[in-house]
């Protein structure tokens, strides 16, 4: 397979130049490992804010070291020492700000601090304002299939029952509704999802959380999962829509506020609550490159283990523009 070429004292005028011009997808995964190894030492711990806030300021410090220039278009609001340093429109390398930049350093915090499968550090970059921005809101609803299902995914999906629209999957992917795995994430709000999808006999894959990793389920082929239906994170779900895109998957989304403060935020953003959102609307460019490293273990990518003066990482790097994804695995020496 052709490697990219780096080329260094090069100012980059355009996506294109940037992509090609230095070997971006390695500095993507150098990102997400270095939040990987930051984070892997609170597996099990029990401690939320030490493994956010060593994921967090990893991935920051990697992303400054690398002068990899953008602006975060989807972030992490959480506080470290009173900054927010991955929030929305924080921007690196301000002389070369050409990038959007959507980050999740550990998609599935709680998961890792009680030592359970699905966790991974995220992250994605796209053309400047090609990443959709969901402004105040914390939650959509969303419907997430595979490359072999995206041409059947059409807007009336999201309202018809799901026996109609988990049908329609179920032909497009040459199965009987019954063989189809979904991913819903466990929660009260999905009651009634799940007694309706159980109805059809399908078969449920509840999660506690880890919302964009179970989407890059969803959307990669041969994974066992075949389509992730509910509501939420909002920013995961943007996150989300960037692997989705580059894999050639599909992905309907619609906002769906859980208090009355979110649905009023929303309207005055003046934000569409009815609009349902198709994985191009998400985002609206097709030079997009995705990166994700193992962190507790997932149906695609082992988790970061430890031995001795070592530690090995599993990373998983995609591109929209060539539909190529690549496995990395790499060895960490400790004591260096």
């Amino acid at each position: 397979m052709r490697r990219w070429a780096v080329t260094s004292g090069m100012v980059n005028n355009s996506m294109e130049d940037i992509l090609t011009s230095r070997n971006i997808g390695l500095d993507l995964t150098r990102v997400t490992e270095a939040a990987a190894l930051a984070a892997g030492r609170w597996i099990g711990s029990g401690n939320f804010d030490a493994a956010h806030t060593a994921a967090t300021e990893a991935m920051y410090n990697m992303l400054v070291t690398l002068g990899i220039g953008g602006c975060v278009a989807i972030g992490e609001d959480r506080l470290i020492d009173g900054n927010a340093v991955l929030c929305e429109g924080v921007t690196f390398d301000k002389g070369n700000d050409m990038l959007d930049l959507a980050v999740d350093p550990i998609d599935g915090t709680r998961l890792l601090v009680e030592c359970k499968a699905g966790a991974i550090s995220v992250i994605a970059v796209a053309p400047r304002h090609s990443i959709w921005s969901a402004g105040p809101a914390e939650y959509l609803d969303k419907i997430v299939v595979d490359r072999d299902a995206a041409r059947v995914l059409v807007p009336e999906c999201m309202d018809a029952p799901a026996a109609w629209t988990l049908a329609l999957i179920a032909r497009a992917k040459g199965k009987s509704v019954r063989d189809l795995v979904v991913v819903v994430l466990q929660r009260l709000r999905h009651h009634d999802l799940i007694e309706e999808i159980r109805a059809t006999g399908a078969r449920i894959y509840l999660r506690q959380e880890g919302d964009a990793e179970g989407a890059l389920e969803a959307a990669m082929p041969d994974t066992g999962v075949d389509v992730l239906m509910g509501i939420g994170g909002a920013a995961q779900g943007v996150l989300s829509a960037c692997a989705v895109r580059a894999l050639g998957g599909g992905m309907l989304a619609r906002l769906a506020p859980q208090t009355a403060e979110e649905r009023a935020a929303i309207t005055q953003s003046g934000l569409d609550l009815k609009r349902i959102f198709t994985v191009e609307d998400l985002v609206t460019s097709d030079d997009i490159f995705f990166a994700a490293t193992g962190l507790t273990g997932t149906p695609i990518l082992p988790g970061i283990r430890y031995k001795g003066s070592h530690a090995e990482t599993h990373s998983l790097l995609i591109r929209a523009k060539t539909r190529t994804r690549r496995y990395i695995q790499a060895e960490y020496s400790l004591d260096s």
